[in-house]
């Protein structure tokens, strides 16, 4: 067999040049994939409980899938209850050699269907890969046969890696928002997020970030700051409000029709169907900690290399290096 010839230097660095087509600003797809994504804890099950239902209650068909191990993306929408994940009822079945059917795994309230894939127990396996298996068995289900108007999937996005970055390295989803706050760690994991977003935009992926939802929002505008520099729009701010706390811990969904918090999620709803994908502009570390005053992050301490004699708790004699050195031509 010949070998192949080799490419030509300059044609590959021609090849390598060519900038990534833009960001579609509409899906080509009936059906909008939304991922969701935000720092564990930060609210994102209770943005998608009442953004879901929201949705449905403006006749609109809404697919909810939580995709994080906790499993807990479907419990404020089924008033706390738990339902069987799609790992573990697909493991079950399979011991008892039955097939895995819709009816186990998808449940229904007011209009909204919503799903777990669930984990693996711990220390038995990887959530990321566990997020790939479930995705293949909700494709032997037909996924790419349901129809939905919007399908909502809950990333955690501590992890960028792995099945917890499926959405956006495999062109998912068309279009990923995040979830924070006024917080240094939130805000990181939302710039993670934007970070993988833009990885994969240049290397031809098409995802993009279509916006910001600051939930818990105190008002003092790190999370506001943070979006208008990565160059995205903040599509709500959820207030930190004692009302939405103390509704949410008993498991109730304020974002109902003709309550107060209405007009809230109504206009959520509208923002996240109608904000295009964007390429977002990530910010570096230095950037990320200068929206927060010095007494917050810590920015007046001065590193202080460390030495030998510090390592050892006193004194260093460098011993004579045996390494060969050869004098250059």
């Amino acid at each position: 067999m010949n070998a192949p010839m080799p490419m030509d230097p300059a044609h590959l660095r021609a090849e390598a040049a060519i900038e990534p087509d833009p960001v579609p600003t509409s899906s080509s797809k009936a059906t909008q994939i939304i991922a969701i994504y935000g720092k564990g804890g930060i609210g994102k099950s209770f943005t998608l409980a009442n953004l879901s239902y929201m949705m449905a209650q403006q006749g609109k068909r809404v697919l909810l899938i939580g995709c994080d191990p906790k499993s807990d993306t479907t419990s404020l929408l089924f008033g706390g209850r738990a339902t069987p994940t799609i790992i573990e009822t697909s493991s079950r079945k399979k011991l008892a050699g039955e097939e895995i059917t819709i009816s186990d795994v998808c449940f229904k309230r007011d209009g909204v269907f919503a799903m777990e894939l669930g984990g693996p127990e711990v220390g038995r396996g990887c959530g990321g890969r566990g997020i790939i298996h479930g995705f293949e068995t909700l494709e032997k289900l037909g996924f790419h046969e349901w129809g939905f108007d919007y399908v909502l999937l809950d990333f955690l996005g501590d992890v960028v890696c792995g099945g917890f970055g499926l959405p956006i390295a495999r062109d998912m989803c068309q279009k990923v928002i995040v979830v924070g706050s006024n917080d240094l760690q939130s805000l990181y994991v939302a710039n993670n997020v934007c970070s993988a977003v833009e990885y994969f935009r240049k290397l031809g992926g098409n995802v993009g970030v279509a916006g910001m939802v600051i939930n818990k929002d105190d008002g003092t505008g790190e999370a506001k700051a943070f979006a208008e520099k990565a160059g995205i729009p903040v599509l709500a701010a959820i207030p930190a409000n004692e009302d939405i706390r103390r509704k949410s811990a008993a498991y109730q969904i304020v974002g109902r029709p003709g309550t107060e918090w209405a007009p809230l999620f109504e206009q959520l709803a509208t923002n996240v169907a109608e904000a295009p994908p964007q390429r977002p502009k990530p910010l570096s570390q230095d950037a990320l900690l200068g929206l927060f005053s010095s007494d917050t992050v810590g920015r007046d301490v001065v590193l202080m290399p460390a030495t030998q004699e510090d390592m050892r708790g006193g004194s260093f004699a460098p011993k004579p290096s045996l390494e060969v050195i050869y004098d250059t031509v």
